[in-house]
Formats: structure tokens, sequence, C-alpha cells
């Protein structure tokens, strides 16, 4: 398992950029494989097939994001350690600008100051 890395708030906004950009590409992926399933018939071998590209196209994109250094908390969620809580980030959020503390997730995201 990687090292602990804590972020501060100008180098968690330096990396938006190439987190952005990533997930672009991953949420296309995604969105397209989503628009070939349904097409396809409930049961099909074909949607089998296609449903588990859109697994492993989130799953690619959630390998690349822990390798950049950030916590996944969801398909296009990301989350930075700061040490005190967690700088939020989810698509397609044009800035990084929520933060939560360790204990209320998601739900408890307010705006950075």
């Amino acid at each position: 398992m990687a090292e602990k890395r804590f972020w501060t708030l100008d180098t968690a906004r330096a990396l938006l950029g190439e987190i952005r950009e990533r997930t672009a590409r991953a949420v296309g992926d995604a969105e397209s494989l989503l628009r070939e399933r349904a097409r396809e018939e409930e049961s099909s071998a074909e949607r089998a097939e296609i449903e588990t590209r859109i697994r492993e196209v989130v799953s690619r994109w959630a390998r690349e994001m822990e390798a950049l250094g950030v916590e996944v908390k969801g398909p296009w969620l990301v989350d930075f350690d700061n040490g005190s809580g967690y700088y939020c980030w989810k698509w397609p959020e044009a800035e990084l600008g929520h933060f939560h503390g360790y204990e209320e997730g998601f739900g408890g995201r307010v705006p950075i100051q």
C-alpha cells in the first residue's frame, strides 16, 4: 500500500487539471458504453460484455487516481486528505471548492472559504 499523502490546498488544486482530464476521458468512455448498452436486449451476452467494459473503465480510472495519490470515494469522486479532513471534488466540478471532515463524508461538504 502506498504511503499516506497529505495535501495543501495549493498542491491539490495544482493536480486538479490532470484529474479533470483523466476523469473526462473515463466519463466519455463510460457514457459511450452506456449508450451502446441501452441498444442491447436486457439479458443479451453483448449487454453483459458492455457492462464488464463499463466496470473496467471505472476501475482503470480509480487506479489512475490512486496512483496520483488521491482517495477514490466513488465513481468520479475523489478526496485529498489534508490532515484534518478532505478537500473534495466530484465530476464535473470546474474547481476544487469543497471540504468535509473525516466523519461527515460527501453529504457534509462545505464550500472552502
